[in-house]
């Protein structure tokens, strides 16, 4: 079983969102994505400054497997991607939920958060 930390929200298309104290939400892919992915080895993020709709393609994840792309799983305007990330991109390989995640949003509307999956519902999704 994929690790689904609780506090998290998530989206069909495996990534995940978690509301920060400064009212921004950071955004990754799942434990369960970067499984599926294997070794991670190229990211690409949206520019900083960007809008972007709710279910946009926001970036890309390249492994020795496959590319897949990333989406902005709400409405909101990017205000920090992970450059740490990118000069490392097999953190989204072993923190995905921690040092691996992808970029950062100004939600259009943070009431948003509240239609997405939370853990048990993530769970079930990819059982």
């Amino acid at each position: 079983m994929s690790n689904i930390p609780a506090e998290l929200k998530y989206v069909e298309s495996h990534e995940w969102l978690r509301l920060e104290s400064d009212g921004t939400v950071t955004v990754g892919i799942t434990h369960h994505a970067q499984e599926l992915l294997g070794d991670i080895v190229f990211v690409e993020f949206p520019k900083v400054g960007t809008d972007l709709a709710a279910n946009e393609q926001a970036g890309v994840v390249e492994s020795v497997k496959a590319a897949s792309d990333v989406y902005a799983p709400i409405a909101g305007k990017v205000v920090a991607v992970n450059d740490g990330l990118e000069a490392a991109p097999d953190l989204a390989n072993t923190d995905s939920y921690g040092e691996g995640w992808f970029f950062r949003l100004a939600p259009a509307n943070a009431a948003d958060l509240d239609g997405l999956m939370d853990a048990e519902q993530y769970a079930k999704e990819i059982a």
